[in-house]
């Protein structure tokens, strides 16, 4: 049971919510459960639309940021967002079972996913404080300035997403992605 309102319409989310919640259903077809607790705030859901959709636009490759997301979701242990993203990440990144498992432990079967998997899972355990050396070698991987400001971003917003869903204890709607083996 969630900890913090989910609205079951979009009718019953606060007046300014409801057009970017209308804006995510015409976009993905349905309102998934972290939009709907995160309209509890309609800043806040203005924000993280605003950013994730600023990202979209990036020069990270779609695969690469799911990639991320699995890697950082499983760091912090939040169930809703590796459910979420093991999906999208098979229906829309068209990632298979081994890269998603690969992901979540922080690797990639991608030479170049791999170096920015990784540095992402350092970014998220070391909250930011990389090496020298952790910056050159996705750098040396073939990420230039730019990208590995987004990287950090995902990781952010990630992170962000994340938090909110455990706190939140958001109902899982996406297909349930099993816990890895301890």
């Amino acid at each position: 049971m969630t900890r913090i309102a989910t609205p079951v319409t979009i009718a019953d989310a606060p007046l300014a919510a409801q057009p970017l919640l209308e804006a995510v259903k015409k976009q993905l077809g349905i309102v998934p459960n972290l939009f709907r607790v995160v309209s509890n705030s309609p800043a806040a859901l203005e924000g993280y639309l605003g950013l994730s959709g600023a990202l979209g636009k990036g020069t990270l490759p779609a695969p690469t940021r799911e990639r991320i997301a699995l890697a950082v979701a499983e760091i912090n242990g939040c169930s809703y967002c590796l459910s979420a993203h093991s999906y999208l990440g098979k229906n829309l990144a068209k990632l298979d079972a081994a890269e998603i498992l690969a992901n979540r432990m922080g690797h990639s079967n991608d030479p170049k996913a791999a170096a920015a998997v990784h540095f992402a899972t350092l970014v998220t355990k070391a909250r930011g404080h990389v090496s020298d050396d952790d910056l050159r070698a996705v750098k040396l991987a073939g990420y230039d300035d730019a990208q590995v400001v987004e990287i950090v971003l995902h990781v952010a917003l990630n992170t962000w997403t994340n938090y909110i869903n455990e706190v939140a204890q958001t109902v899982i709607d996406f297909p349930v992605a099993e816990a890895l083996a301890a």
